[in-house]
């Protein structure tokens, strides 16, 4: 799941439009912003297997700090806490925490059965839709469009720049998923955790676009 997380990122402004879109990217994207780190400090581990599923080539065999349900919770309670410790606003605090939750429930159903329940456990879960391509793209293809078009009307641009960095981001999202679709399997892992990390620049563009784009009348509570 790619496309999916910044669908929720971006229809969460409708639920409360006073979180920045940088802020949602870093709580639905959460837990694989983390995962990087993990991998290059040795905590998490994943291997290259061509055609474990018919979508992505990696084997998810060792992520229960980031990826397991009972870990994935913790990080929830705890990204959210700190959204009202900082902020105060008990709805925000409730969709960030949530918006990491989510990231879960959206790999749950992608993922073959390799989501561990709690840390340590052998008992793994996962429905699949990775083993079909069609069904992956339709499925995220939905859910972005989907997020993009309550965003945008959640949002209005305050100047050109609120609309190009938009939509550029947009554009950018679906090549690299593009890319990571029908691009060839990376050669090895160990540069998988140095690239990930490049994602914390989209945290930092959803709040470059934020900051050029205001909440509509209808959006506000």
């Amino acid at each position: 799941m790619f496309l999916g997380h910044f669908a929720v990122a971006l229809a969460a402004k409708k639920a409360a439009p006073k979180v920045s879109f940088g802020t949602m990217i870093l709580s639905t994207s959460f837990i694989d912003l983390l995962w990087p780190l993990f991998l290059i400090l040795g905590l998490e581990h994943v291997r290259v297997v061509p055609g474990i599923t018919v979508v992505t080539p990696l084997d998810f065999y060792d992520y229960p700090l980031t990826h397991s349900l009972l870990a994935t919770m913790g990080w929830s309670l705890l990204v959210g806490g700190g959204y009202w410790l900082l902020k105060k606003n008990r709805r925000g605090a409730v969709i960030v925490g949530l918006g990491v939750l989510s990231h879960w429930i959206l790999d749950f159903i992608v993922h073959r059965p390799d989501l561990p329940l709690v840390p340590g456990s052998d008992v793994r879960v996962g429905l699949g839709l990775w083993n079909s391509l069609a069904g992956t793209l339709a499925f995220e293809a939905l859910l972005f469009s989907g997020g993009v078009l309550l965003y945008t009307r959640a949002t209005t641009s305050s100047n050109r720049t609120g609309t190009i960095s938009l939509w550029s981001l947009v554009v950018f999202l679906i090549i690299v998923y593009l890319a990571n679709l029908f691009g060839p399997p990376p050669p090895d892992t160990s540069a998988l955790g140095y690239v990930g990390l490049s994602m914390w620049l989209l945290v930092a563009w959803g709040y470059w676009i934020d900051r050029n784009r205001s909440a509509t009348e209808a959006s506000l509570p």
